[in-house]
């Protein structure tokens, strides 16, 4: 799929509210022409005035005059609703866009991101918001005014044409020459941003590590150097903003000069009269402040041609193909078939798995083993679809003239892998994810199973406690023991473990991997862990080296 530059991304986006925004242009045109028809009356009050009498004209030309400065701030005012609910939309649309594609990327797309970093990319949602919002009312007033304010003033005197012209092409040429260095120095300076952002993350992360006063000043002179290579950036992309304005004020003192000087010549020569030159000088006044306006915001075009691009950027992560049909599958057991199975990790030469030929009957457990780097880790995640291989099949059932349903098989199995924690909320929430299906016999089932009771009658809000993100105020074992009870709440066909129980004492252990292997459950076992226990209850031990199996004992037995 071919990578969109930013301004298609910039385009594609405004697409989404076309509507709304063909309003907002609609009553910036029409706020446009009472702007500029306000002149008109101001040259034909002056030429009362210069009558020296009081008239009815002159007194319903100022009433029509301040009815048309109202009616531009009501116009202005039904412009603003028109943005809130414009930002109201763009906030919505950025959250469940992040919150449907973060869990489904593929890993591959990981490999080298640090999730929570992308995560922060949303904010770039709140630059959207208020660039958006800014743009689409000055930079369409003030292109507007500078179109109907030429137009107009060509009617004054010929002259008039040829600062229109001399405007466009300005204009034209201030965003020619720098629209590519500014947006350059834009992203990066925003590159950098995050490189802060993501250090302060680690730095919270691991903050007892840098409590020590030699781990502290590193993590200062770190923060220092990307502090430096940001302000290096902003300080170019700031440059340009100030060339670009110096440009402008260049412009404004030649034009307002020549235009006061040409206009008295006018006025003198009898080619204008002394009203129409107030008109002109106004409606010039105008132009060149919509000029500065739209000059002005070049700064904030960049941050919002920037931000999209930034949130671009995570929609361009592949993720994971599922079926665009809903299946009504229920397996009664799952086999799993692995042909010629290979993986290589997108920065390496050298394969973790090479040529991988399985098959896993349903109910079997399954021990892996092998050293670290062998390939268990990179097999489990394979073999549970978190990972696609670069070559070889998965095959669920002997199913081999269907792709899998990712879909489907997700909601057949239940996983640990590492790096997983509780997340923020409820102990009922981290074990059931709120689903109505799970019923209050499963829930006992599956708390009690793992050992998880009496933990759970201790606390005084019981379920509804409150977990803190990565469940900081849990003990490790019970937080591992929540994450089990997750797997298995739903009563899955198959069971994907990486050192499930590590930080459990060996009692405890043993006595959860006795309920996961127990012959009653319908389940399949696959499970990655040194703790030896497993060795004993599994009734099948593939040993894997350098990605490859050089040993499969076998004892099966049926559910």
């Amino acid at each position: 799929m071919k990578t969109q530059t930013p301004l298609e991304r910039f385009y594609n986006f405004l697409k989404l509210d076309r509507k709304d925004i063909y309003q907002i242009f609609f009553y910036a045109i029409f706020a446009g022409l009472v702007s500029l028809s306000l002149p008109l009356g101001i040259q034909a009050i002056i030429n009362l005035i210069q009558s020296a009498r009081v008239s009815a004209s002159w007194v319903v030309l100022v009433v029509v005059v301040v009815i048309g400065v109202a009616l531009v701030g009501i116009l202005s005012i039904m412009q603003l609703r028109i943005t809130e609910n414009l930002q109201q939309k763009i906030f919505i649309r950025s959250s469940f866009e992040f919150g449907y594609r973060l869990p489904k990327i593929k890993f591959e797309e990981l490999y080298n991101q640090y999730p929570p970093e992308l995560a922060n990319r949303f904010f770039e949602t709140l630059t959207i918001q208020k660039g958006i919002s800014k743009l689409l009312i000055d930079f369409s007033t003030a292109l507007l005014q500078i179109t109907f304010g030429i137009i107009l003033l060509s009617l004054y005197h010929p002259f008039f044409i040829f600062f229109g012209v001399l405007l466009l092409v300005l204009l034209y040429s201030i965003f020619r020459f720098s629209y590519e260095s500014g947006l350059s120095t834009s992203l990066k300076e925003s590159k950098y941003k995050y490189k802060v952002v993501g250090w302060l993350q680690e730095i919270a992360r691991n903050n007892f590590s840098f409590r020590k006063k030699e781990n502290f000043e590193f993590a200062l002179y770190k923060n220092d150097l990307l502090v430096s290579e940001y302000l290096n950036y902003r300080e170019k992309h700031f440059n340009i903003i100030k060339r670009q304005f110096s440009q402008l004020i260049v412009f404004k003192i030649i034009i307002t000069a020549s235009l006061l000087l040409i206009g008295g010549f006018l006025v003198i020569k009898q080619q204008m009269n002394i009203g129409q030159f107030v008109a002109a000088e106004i409606i010039i006044l105008l132009v060149i402040n919509s000029v500065e306006k739209i000059i002005v915001g070049l700064e904030t075009f960049y941050d919002v041609i920037t931000s999209i691009e930034k949130i671009g950027q995570i929609s361009d992560l592949k993720m994971e193909e599922t079926s665009s049909k809903e299946k009504d599958t229920c397996f009664t057991k799952i086999n799993l078939e692995a042909e010629n199975i290979s993986y290589t990790f997108p920065d390496s030469s050298s394969s973790v798995l090479d040529s991988i030929n399985l098959k896993i009957d349903s109910c079997e457990r399954i021990l892996l083993e092998g050293d670290n780097g062998s390939g268990k880790t990179t097999l489990i995640r394979i073999l549970s679809g978190l990972m696609q291989p670069n070559s070889g099949a998965l095959y669920i059932n002997d199913d081999t003239y269907q792709k899998i349903d990712l879909n489907q098989y997700h909601s057949q199995i239940g996983t640990i892998i590492h790096g997983e924690t509780p997340f923020e909320g409820t102990i009922l929430e981290n074990i059931t994810f709120n689903n109505p299906l799970v019923s209050t016999e499963d829930l006992k089932w599956a708390i009690e199973g793992v050992d998880l009771g009496s933990f759970i009658k201790s606390l005084p809000e019981g379920l509804n406690t409150k977990i803190y993100p990565e469940g900081k105020q849990l003990s490790s074992s019970n937080a591992q023991k929540i994450l089990l009870a997750r797997s298995i709440i739903n009563k899955p066909k198959i069971l994907f473990y990486e050192d499930p129980l590590e930080k459990m004492d060996e009692g405890t252990a043993n006595k959860i991997i006795d309920f996961i292997t127990d012959s009653k459950q319908q389940w399949t076992v696959i499970v990655a862990c040194k703790n030896s226990y497993w060795s004993k209850k599994c009734t099948r031990k593939i040993s894997l080296s350098q990605g490859k199996i050089i040993a499969d004992a076998q004892n099966q037995f049926v559910c």
